[in-house]
């Protein structure tokens, strides 16, 4: 594996929409999920999340859609504010977080649930402030019926409705944590074009973790790969060395997951050696967390 970039081109001039820096998180007293990771996207990049089960995904997604709080307002910044602080990120619209969950967070009404006795045109249209001509053109897009009852729809269906609704307003960063995992490949690609069109027209900022990369050689601009809570790549798509001589993106991706596991296979079976240990038996990397 090449060494770990801190961070993608960006250069920490203000034109990030998303910036990273020395970011330190941890459940409850567990040990350190996040230690002084870095990550910096441009204004108008697509971006790939990639890692094994179990790397970090979902908690950095989570962080930036500012649902987990870290210390310190200018560690975790989207559009140039505090993810977790900075409420109105949400509210505005400008920030929006679509995750594996059957609920939409709507308002001050918190999360409400997909799967109840509804139909879509209620959800859909349940949401204020929307301009008709998008929410339409996002209706047609996702083949959506608006008489189709919530609680009798396919999986596929009722996610749909649950992305046609998180994206009715024109957000300016949109964070999603594997869903299109239920569409078919036609909806999916389709979603994947509007998604592009997005970025392109309005500058919108993109961060997709996925375990499908089907068609997404040429979608994505930049790709991150985390593996146990540590960025191992950031970088622009065009820049990555393997991606040059492979036209397959799934491949590249298998060879730096067998890669890593073959690594954490080796270190299981050498013997243990002394490490720099707290009296609590903490290492010294995992007590400058707590310090």
């Amino acid at each position: 594996m090449a060494e770990r970039d801190a961070a993608a081109k960006g250069g920490g001039d203000g034109d990030d929409a998303i910036r990273v820096c020395g970011m330190q998180f941890a459940y409850d007293v567990q040990d350190p999920l996040f230690f002084d990771f870095n990550l910096e996207l441009p204004a108008g990049s697509r971006c790939l999340l990639v890692g094994a089960n179990g790397s970090g995904k979902t908690t950095l997604l989570k962080i930036l859609a500012g649902k987990h709080m870290v210390g310190g307002k200018n560690v975790v910044q989207v559009l140039n504010r505090s993810a977790f602080h900075d409420t109105k990120l949400v509210c505005s619209g400008d920030l929006a977080y679509l995750g594996g969950s059957w609920s939409k967070t709507v308002g001050s009404a918190g999360e409400v649930p997909l799967q109840g006795d509804f139909s879509a045109e209620h959800m859909i249209f349940g949401v204020e402030g929307i301009d008709p001509a998008r929410r339409e053109k996002l209706i047609e897009l996702l083949d959506i019926d608006l008489q189709w009852r919530m609680h009798k729809v396919s999986d596929g269906q009722r996610r749909r409705v649950q992305i046609c609704m998180g994206l009715l307003h024109p957000f300016k960063v949109l964070l999603l944590d594997e869903v299109t995992v239920d569409l078919d490949v036609v909806a999916r690609m389709d979603l994947l074009e509007f998604f592009k069109e997005e970025c392109e027209q309005r500058g919108a900022t993109i961060v997709y973790a996925t375990h499908i990369f089907d068609g997404l050689e040429t979608w994505a601009t930049h790709l991150a790969y985390v593996h146990d809570g540590e960025l191992k790549r950031s970088a622009e798509t065009k820049e990555i060395e393997e991606l040059k001589t492979s036209a397959n993106l799934l491949s590249v991706v298998e060879d730096w997951l067998r890669s890593e596991t073959k690594d954490e296979n080796k270190k299981k079976k050498k013997p243990a050696q002394n490490t720099s240990q707290s009296p609590f038996g903490m290492s010294s990397r995992h007590m400058a967390y707590y310090r």
